[in-house]
């Protein structure tokens, strides 16, 4: 963490939660929170962590990072 009041103190938070917003959440309808919760796992573990591609592993997704770093 950086200093108190620097912009980049919680940067990696703000992009995560800006790309389940814009990618998962927005203009859905959920009507118990369940389903809201369901769907960010859903988002998280089939998305994000396996195909998204991510900037600080080379712009490859994570599975093909771990793939590369195990062979």
């Amino acid at each position: 963490m950086s200093a108190k009041g620097n912009c980049y103190d919680n940067a990696c938070a703000e992009s995560f939660f800006h790309s389940l917003k814009v990618e998962a959440i927005h203009g859905e309808r959920f009507t118990t929170r369940q389903q809201v919760r369901n769907a960010v796992f859903e988002y998280i573990e089939t998305d994000y962590n396996r195909t998204r591609r991510h900037s600080a592993n080379g712009n490859i997704s994570p599975e093909a990072f771990e793939a590369q770093q195990a062979a």
